[in-house]
């Protein structure tokens, strides 16, 4: 007679089956990381003010160059699609 079910699994078995579960959790953890947009937006976030902040910190002739710059670009894009509609 052939035995059935999860009363009579060995301890190897029920070791396999926790090790399976816990693979499972670990990457439904990971998927729900790579899909949830608005965590990572606001990790994203948070890692750029970090940076923002070290920079201000150590060198804030650098940030400001670093606006100007940001700035110049923009604005030169904006002229340029500006030219572009005009025409």
């Amino acid at each position: 007679m052939r035995l059935r079910g999860w009363a009579h699994m060995t301890s190897e078995a029920w070791s396999e089956a926790r090790n399976a579960r816990a693979e499972l959790a670990a990457t439904l953890d990971a998927i729900e990381h790579k899909l949830n947009v608005p965590r990572r937006v606001r990790l994203s976030a948070h890692r750029l003010g970090r940076k923002v902040r070290a920079v201000r910190d150590e060198n804030p002739l650098a940030l400001v160059g670093i606006a100007i710059g940001a700035a110049v670009v923009i604005g030169g894009g904006v002229w340029v699609a500006v030219r572009m509609l005009s025409k």
